[in-house]
């Protein structure tokens, strides 16, 4: 088997962390060290007729599969190139009457492909589907009951006929989308649409402080490199979001891919105080008046949830008023629920286009962030990237110039040049700088211009509060 563009990687394994990847040559920030497409990939369910099931991107119109009626595609092209993939479930579909939840038709669509080619290693992949964890023998009581079920609605989906492969190889294919499942996003990246299996990048082992990221490009996953990496280094890449404190962060790797976290960061609790901080000064809060203020923030982010989910805006900015006057004379700029209440309060009162109020408190986040993320996050760029457009929209032209352009420069490195959302990135930032040169050439006049361009043009709004955003985290679970 060749390696297939797999060349700039080595497989490794060590007594504490099994198999892993490792650079065999030197790497710098932004270099793509592999791109991998997915083994087999399916949209989610509650979009299957809103994003494309060959390229995953989101379109208003769609042309629907004539004889199942299910998939949707682009075009004749992407429904050509996907027929291949799709001919057997579209059978199945037909015959079982309804399409099953995407965990299924996704075990389906990999059992599909390994009838065809064999269980073992196929072209440009280092690791086969065979070999790949499952982790069910760490699955408590309710993971096996789940996997029960699905194990009978597999078994009502695939063909009656087809007796190739039994439980214990379905509970694998099952076992292996729990826990390796990655998240794909529409084109712009701002989406999660589907999810997929790649093989390699199940291979590349996590840290919490990593030299990688993972981004979806054009139908392919890349990993890049965030800094420089050096030949024989350890390939490494964050599967939670780092704004947790190590406790959190290891606790939700234990219950979710079912390993201890070693890495330093979670070691030595780096980073750990700041995301605890409380305010600093003569009146340093009792341990008691910190205690209630956390508490009360828990409660008004479950709260906050509520109301999101139902859409009633004007509350959840209440709530997360009422919530920073608790939290302001009590917890430092850096804490993580601080930090969060001003992430949902910037991003609600930005689509309640109240741009002017909005701004404040996506500066106090970002600058937080900056503090905590790693300096080429992914997550730190979005955020820059949103405060910037937040900060021109209020007509602060300065400080949103200056968030873009530090988007821009993370996202380079992040998502590379040519990904949709950097594209837009650099047009945001050559208008921000034209406006800012005529900004401090004459503020009045643009003041002036600014106010009859805003007369006669509808803002831009803001997406509605997100709720299938991307997480974070790298691999999706149920």
């Amino acid at each position: 088997i060749t390696k297939g563009g797999m060349e700039n990687v080595d497989v490794f394994t060590c007594e504490a962390k099994g198999r892993g990847l490792k650079a065999v040559k030197e790497f710098w920030a932004g270099d793509v060290i592999f791109a991998e497409r997915a083994y087999a990939a399916v949209v989610f369910d509650s979009l299957t007729h809103l994003v494309c099931h060959t390229c995953f991107k989101r379109h208003e119109k769609l042309q629907r599969c004539g004889q199942c009626k299910f998939a949707h595609y682009c075009d004749r092209t992407c429904q050509k190139d996907a027929w291949a993939n799709h001919k057997n479930e579209c059978s199945a579909i037909k015959r079982h009457g309804k399409a099953p939840n995407e965990n299924i038709r996704l075990a389906a669509r990999i059992l599909w492909r390994i009838e065809k080619e064999g269980g073992g290693l196929t072209e440009g992949c280092l690791v086969s589907i065979d070999n790949l964890q499952n982790h069910v023998d760490h699955f408590g009581d309710e993971e096996k009951k789940e996997m029960r079920i699905d194990l009978e609605s597999f078994l009502e989906f695939w063909p009656p006929d087809n007796k190739q492969f039994g439980m214990t190889y379905i509970s694998h294919i099952l076992g292996v989308i729990n826990c390796n499942g990655f998240t794909l996003s529409d084109q712009r990246g701002l989406q999660a649409v589907g999810v997929g299996i790649f093989p390699n990048l199940c291979l590349v082992n996590h840290d919490c402080w990593p030299n990688c990221t993972v981004i979806f490009n054009n139908g392919k996953i890349e990993l890049r490199a965030l800094g420089k990496i050096s030949v024989g280094e350890e390939l490494t890449v964050s599967y939670v979001d780092f704004l947790n404190v190590s406790e959190d962060r290891k606790q939700q790797l234990k219950k979710q891919y079912y390993f201890d976290c070693t890495c330093e960061h979670c070691q030595k609790g780096i980073k750990d105080d700041l995301m605890m901080a409380v305010k600093e000064g003569n009146e340093k809060p009792s341990k008691e008046v910190v205690k209630d203020v956390i508490q009360f923030s828990k409660e008004t982010l479950e709260k906050i949830d509520e109301a999101r989910t139902e859409g009633i805006y004007h509350q959840v900015v209440k709530l997360c008023r009422e919530c920073l006057d608790r939290q302001d004379p009590v917890l430092g700029d850096t804490n993580l629920y601080l930090l969060r209440i001003l992430s949902i309060m910037s991003e609600v009162l930005s689509y309640l286009q109240l741009f002017d109020e909005a701004a404040g408190y996506s500066k106090r986040m970002v600058d937080g962030y900056m503090k905590l993320y790693h300096p080429n996050n992914a997550q730190l760029g979005m955020a820059l990237m949103r405060a910037g457009v937040t900060q021109w929209h209020a007509g602060l032209i300065e400080a949103g110039h200056g968030m873009i352009c530090k988007a821009y420069a993370i996202l380079l490195v992040t998502h590379g040049s040519t990904h949709p959302i950097t594209k837009d990135l650099e047009a945001m930032r050559v208008q921000s700088e034209m406006e800012l040169r005529m900004f401090q050439e004459n503020e009045f006049m643009y003041y002036k211009m600014r106010e009859a361009a805003l007369q006669n043009q509808t803002i831009q709004v803001m997406p509605e509060p997100a709720a299938n955003e991307i997480s974070p985290g790298i691999f999706q679970k149920k």
